[in-house]
């Protein structure tokens, strides 16, 4: 059943009211909206083409051009996008430290031959590790490709539920992510080079964890940082 212009002004009403939206306010965008769909109307548009199938959604928007949604902060919702798009980068950089440290790709060898007097001959072929620039190559990957999943998860995190402080938050984000995923790799070398002269033996068994929970709890922290700076809790409601 193709909605009349009274059945789209009433569920635009609805969706304003749910929204908090004062009464005068919502009778202002009522009375521009009912202008509108009559000026489709003349044209031969029904209110379903001019409004898309989705009044809800042409509700909020509205309101949030005219800045009438109260933009609640969401830190929570934004450093848990933030630690997802992380996650996976971080786990590669980590397995890219572990191809270095290992020597998994090293071609180096030691060989011994004992002679018939007794004597033992050892013969060491020494050659470079190719794990150490594959590691550097790698963490470069893992910082760009973090860049763009941090971006995309916290982008869509805010997307779902219309936040109107989502595209100022993006680009606040892209600005600081450089600064926070270098902050988050320096704190997984230290941590690495705390494991390599402190830890010692059980060095792999700290560094890999730690250094992980480390790196995306810094790149999480830095995301909420963004968020807090654009939606301060002056003008923001929990």
């Amino acid at each position: 059943m193709t909605p009349t212009v009274e059945d789209a002004i009433h569920q635009a009403m609805e969706t304003w009211h749910r929204l908090g939206i004062e009464q005068d306010e919502a009778d202002e965008m009522a009375e521009e909206l009912a202008a509108d769909l009559t000026a489709a109307a003349l044209d031969g548009r029904s209110a379903t083409d001019y409004i898309g199938g989705d009044i809800e959604a042409l509700a909020t928007s509205w309101a949030s051009e005219r800045g009438l949604l109260p933009t609640r902060r969401r830190l929570k919702e934004t450093a848990l996008a933030a630690a997802t798009g992380a996650a996976i980068p971080a786990l590669a950089a980590l397995l890219f430290w572990w191809v270095s440290w290992s020597h998994f790709l090293d071609p180096s060898s030691e060989s011994a031959v004992t002679t018939l007097d007794g004597h033992v001959l050892r013969e060491v072929r020494k050659f470079p590790n190719a794990g150490v620039p594959l590691m550097w190559v790698g963490w470069v990957a893992c910082l760009l490709t973090a860049f763009f999943f941090i971006r995309r998860a916290v982008d869509e995190s805010l997307r779902l539920p219309r936040d109107p402080a989502r595209e100022a938050t993006v680009r606040a984000l892209t600005k600081a992510l450089p600064v926070i995923l270098v902050a988050a790799a320096l704190l997984g070398v230290g941590i690495g080079i705390f494991g390599a002269y402190v830890v010692g033996y059980f060095q792999l068994l700290f560094t890999i964890p730690v250094a992980l929970v480390g790196m995306i709890g810094a790149v999480a922290a830095g995301a909420a940082w963004v968020r807090h700076r654009t939606c301060p809790p002056t003008t923001a409601t929990c």
